[in-house]
């Protein structure tokens, strides 16, 4: 990547790897606490798949902009289609419980943790791709979008379940 472009995002980039891997860490750990409860829901365990998959993409798109030298249409291209697949992914999840989610009151709240996240990391590989130069800035609500998401899916996995 042109060095003008990834100027001071390594920082970054190491701190979003490491932060999102240790919180898919602590959700093995919510949902191995869990299991037997989680299991008795059909949507539970897709649920989990859910805030995995926003976790991960976080590491995906930060380990990603740690390799040196790549060109910016390059990570462009990774960080769109890891945005790509995790709301292909994240919508296939939604559809396949929706029927069940929709009576829960929090319903609304689940559609946007789920389908927002990945939008800005789409964004941010399509400007990349473009050579718009505040491209690598779309990360941050992608980022802080798929934490939420991740933060919010494992407390229901951990104490939501519980009531």
């Amino acid at each position: 990547m042109p060095t003008e472009l990834m100027q001071g995002w390594s920082d970054f980039f190491v701190a979003e790897a490491g932060a999102s891997a240790a919180l898919a860490g602590l959700l093995f750990v919510a949902v191995s606490i869990n299991l037997s409860r989680i299991l008795e829901f059909r949507q539970l365990p897709i649920r989990a798949a859910e805030a995995l998959m926003a976790l991960f993409s976080v590491l995906v798109v930060a380990t990603l902009g740690l390799v040196p030298r790549q060109p910016a249409a390059a990570y462009g291209a990774e960080i769109g289609l890891t945005g790509l697949a995790v709301w292909a992914a994240q919508t296939m999840a939604l559809v396949s419980t929706r029927k069940i989610d929709q009576r829960h009151r929090l319903f609304g709240v689940r559609f946007l943790l789920n389908q927002l996240p990945p939008i800005p990391f789409v964004v941010a590989g399509a400007r990349l791709i473009a050579g718009h130069a505040d491209a690598v800035y779309w990360v941050v609500p992608g980022t802080v979008l798929s934490y939420a998401a991740g933060i919010y899916s494992a407390w229901v996995l951990l104490i939501e379940i519980q009531r």
